[in-house]
């Protein structure tokens, strides 16, 4: 089966009523974790972000700390797990600035990670470009928020 253009699928959507709507919603959340935590997002979190993402935060916190730290092997795996994670949550959001947030975070704590990450050359790459991609969405947003954020910046890079 192949899957219908997203105009086709609003076309559809809009010929429906509601209590059909709410039953394709439900339906949808019962098929994949994703659907589930997004339809969770746009209902109860959406009209809170500050709240989301200390949500977000708070889980990175637990997931760094059950982080097994006998080998860089193990390290990398997790933080490439945790860093799939907060790129899923920021996507739920499709706001730049709780992006920027997260990822900002996601780079403090991986700095201040212990063993340092300085001693593995794929840790600091994936720090490395991070930061590069903070500096890119930076860029897109209103100038009082750059200044924000450039001086968070300039505090991960000391």
């Amino acid at each position: 089966m192949k899957a219908v253009s997203v105009v086709n699928i609003k076309k559809e959507l809009q010929h429906l009523s509601t209590e059909e709507l709410t039953e394709l919603c439900l339906r949808l959340s019962k098929f994949k974790k994703e659907n589930k935590e997004l339809l969770t997002y746009l209902l109860f979190e959406s009209h809170d972000e500050t709240g989301y993402i200390e949500s977000v935060q708070k889980d990175m916190d637990e997931q760094f700390e059950l982080i097994n730290t006998n080998s860089y092997f193990y390290i990398k795996k997790s933080v490439r797990k945790i860093l799939r994670t907060v790129k899923k949550f920021a996507r739920y959001s499709q706001k730049k600035e709780t992006e920027v947030e997260l990822l900002i975070y996601f780079c403090q704590t991986l700095k201040d990670f212990k063993p340092s990450i300085k001693h593995n050359v794929t840790l600091t790459n994936i720090y490395e470009r991070q930061i590069v991609l903070i500096k890119k969405i930076v860029s897109t947003l209103h100038e009082d928020l750059q200044y924000d954020y450039h001086s968070m910046l300039e505090a991960l890079n000391d």
